[in-house]
């Protein structure tokens, strides 16, 4: 499926489709408050909010509009996060985004940073777009440092899905 990137790995991180045994792995995702404490519209009981994102990737995958992929530790094979590379509508335009959660045990280790450079290579060495961006809640400082790690500037603040945002850029050729 294009933009997916199963069967590919970097220096830590395995990435294979999402699939429904992931869900229980997941959930603490859901659990902790600092997982969605930026964004509204969220459902507040973690299995109806895991069970919404599950059914949107899934969604995703069918319509070929890209998705989050499962990050897995190389050595253990352990869920870690979810990221990857989404065709979403910004302000009216289509854009390729890069999007990366992760558990909360696995925040801290430089995993997002990992992926989110991974995604940045992937489609740049594809040729799936010209230009990639990251959506990122104003307020999200962790995910800005990320964003910034790759060589994302930031591009413009506008509001998407009820949420105030700040849309992070990357060009090709724009890598650091």
């Amino acid at each position: 499926m294009k933009y997916l990137l199963n069967g590919t790995s970097s220096e830590r991180l395995a990435y294979r489709p999402v699939g429904e045994t992931d869900y229980e792995a997941w959930l603490p995702f859901f659990q902790d408050p600092a997982s969605t404490a930026f964004w509204t519209g969220i459902p507040t009981d973690p299995q109806v909010a895991c069970r919404e994102q599950f059914n949107r990737i899934f969604e995703r995958y069918r319509q070929g509009l890209g998705g989050m992929n499962a990050l897995l530790d190389r050595e253990t094979g352990k869920l870690l996060g979810l990221a990857g590379l989404l065709l979403q509508q910004v302000d009216g335009l289509e854009e390729l985004e890069i999007g990366y959660s992760l558990l909360p045990g696995a925040r801290g280790n430089g995993y997002a940073s990992e992926a989110a450079r991974h995604c940045r290579d992937q489609a740049f060495g594809h040729g799936w777009a010209e230009s990639l961006i990251s959506i990122i809640h104003i307020r999200n400082e962790p995910s800005m440092r990320v964003a910034r790690s790759i060589g994302m500037r930031p591009d413009k603040v506008t509001v998407y899905k009820e949420n105030p945002v700040r849309i992070f850029r990357i060009r090709v050729g724009g890598i650091h």
